[in-house]
């Protein structure tokens, strides 16, 4: 999918604008925006709202061809609800119908002229972000392990964003582009089956977006992390065949005296729950749990493309929870890097056990934060949806302004968080007769106690948690993985540049 911003004004006007759609905005008060007001010389689209086939309700699509005075194959009608107050939701509607109706013409370039500067507490770079990743979400393919491709719709391949070309809308649709490719990265990695997105295939995809993006990688193997004594991380991929890969990829696009912003990456590539067994129904998303990992490396992606001036480093932990003779047992007792023992009651909590010692490899850092990103818990799911992501940090002056980045990231990416609370009370859950701490806790509050778990490896440094259970992927029949959250990660980064 192309992109580009053109301005339409009196000598370069929309009328005259060759292409194959121009998609403009109807309102329910039979209200015409600018664009539709241009293009309706000779009453077309009046008599079209006046006739009923299209209402303006937001979402609400009419194809019209023929329309005098425009050099426009077509016009799409696209409802945009009360032209009073545009909302959030009214203008995605929008730009989504849009998009579908798009896909279905034999049309190869069209122009959007949607009213983007009308959205209720929203300004146009936002808008701009918001069809570019509709734009990509709505070609993107999922059938890449088929051996019959599904047929490749025709549809438009070159959009046209009818805005003034300002230097802030560059710079938005340049950064739009970037999250957009970011996600897809994301998506195509959760989505691939877990005997070919292994921790080696993960190592891979670093070296590569290192090689293409100029980043530093290194990749640590299973004696590497036994030299470190990663000991939790090295309990969970026991019982499996593949070899563990710790990866981590330095973007120095700051100044070299600025600390960096760490971002790390839960990687279980398959999560059968360790002799801590899963049901079979619903095993097979498990190939999700790397998500957190994904994130991370579309999260560069995006920051590479941007050449983003600022310090990044990404530190993803990789590996199977798979059982077998040497797998983990509940009851057994392993060392963590920083010297704390853990008591493992279940072998299914394992992403917790490989996060801490990743933690604890970021002191290293010296970092200016460290935000983690992991498909940790159930009870996340159950607790906020699949709306908003879960977000967990410490309450002192730092941790609170951390906290409030992330939120405002989320909010503006349209990709949201919600805080839950970090409480020493918490902890009391994860006592262990055996060990300093026990890898689950007593029932109730499992994120949160999951989350607490984490924190015992994150004192000496700003740190943030990232709970994406519910938001990194759907399940059902639009089963996939959504890219989720690398707008909150990318928007969070851009805004500290």
């Amino acid at each position: 999918m192309d992109f580009s911003i053109k301005a339409f004004d009196t000598k370069n006007t929309i009328t005259s604008a060759k292409t194959g759609c121009i998609a403009v905005a109807v309102f329910e008060n039979k209200k015409l925006s600018q664009a539709a007001k241009a293009l309706d010389q000779g009453g077309d689209i009046t008599a079209a709202l006046k006739s009923g086939d299209i209402t303006g309700k937001a979402g609400s699509t009419l194809l019209l061809r023929g329309i005098s005075g425009t050099g426009a194959a077509r016009v799409l009608l696209v409802g945009l609800g009360n032209d009073e107050t545009v909302s959030e939701k009214s203008f995605t509607s929008a730009v989504n119908a849009t998009l579908k109706a798009f896909a279905s013409l034999g049309a190869a370039d069209a122009i959007i002229a949607l009213p983007m500067t009308d959205v209720k507490e929203r300004d146009v770079s936002w808008a701009v972000r918001t069809i570019v990743c509709a734009a990509h979400e709505s070609v993107f393919r999922t059938d890449g392990q088929k051996s019959k491709k599904d047929p490749a719709p025709a549809g438009v391949r070159k959009i046209t964003l009818a805005t003034d070309a300002t230097g802030e809308v560059k710079t938005a649709l340049a950064q739009a582009i970037a999250i957009a490719n970011g996600m897809d990265l994301t998506k195509e990695l959760g989505n691939l089956s877990a005997n070919i997105c292994t921790p080696t295939y993960l190592a891979d995809t670093a070296r590569k977006l290192a090689k293409d993006y100029k980043f530093d990688v290194e990749v640590l193997d299973r004696k590497q992390l036994q030299a470190l004594k990663m000991g939790s991380f090295l309990s969970v991929t026991n019982g499996s065949e593949e070899a563990p890969k710790f990866i981590v990829l330095k973007h120095m696009g700051g100044k070299a005296k600025d600390a960096p912003v760490v971002l790390v990456g839960k990687g279980i590539t398959f999560d059968t729950g360790g002799i801590s067994i899963k049901a079979g129904p619903g095993m097979d998303e498990m190939k999700y749990d790397m998500c957190g990992a994904a994130s991370v490396l579309g999260t560069f992606r995006a920051i590479g493309e941007m050449g983003l001036k600022l310090n990044v480093i990404g530190v993803i932990a990789a590996c199977e929870n798979m059982p077998s003779g040497r797998a983990t047992k509940p009851g057994d007792i392993v060392t963590s890097m920083n010297g704390l023992t853990i008591e493992v009651l279940n072998t299914d909590a394992e992403g917790r056990l490989v996060l801490c010692d990743a933690l604890t490899y970021c002191e290293r850092f010296n970092p200016a934060a460290v935000i983690d990103i992991a498909t940790l818990t159930g009870a996340c799911v159950v607790a906020l949806g699949h709306h908003n992501t879960g977000l967990f940090t410490r309450s002192d002056d730092a941790h609170e302004k951390l906290a409030g980045e992330l939120l405002a990231a989320g909010k503006a990416a349209s990709d949201t968080a919600w805080r839950l609370p970090i409480e020493e009370v918490y902890n009391e859950q994860l006592k262990s007769n055996f060990a300093d701490l026990a890898n689950i806790g007593t029932p109730g509050g499992a994120s949160v106690t999951a989350a607490c778990f984490l924190e015992n490896f994150t004192r000496k440094y700003t740190w943030a948690h990232l709970d994406i259970a519910g938001t990194a992927w759907k399940s059902g029949g639009a089963k996939g993985a959504t890219g989720r959250p690398v707008p909150l990660l990318s928007t969070f980064l851009i805004n500290r540049v």
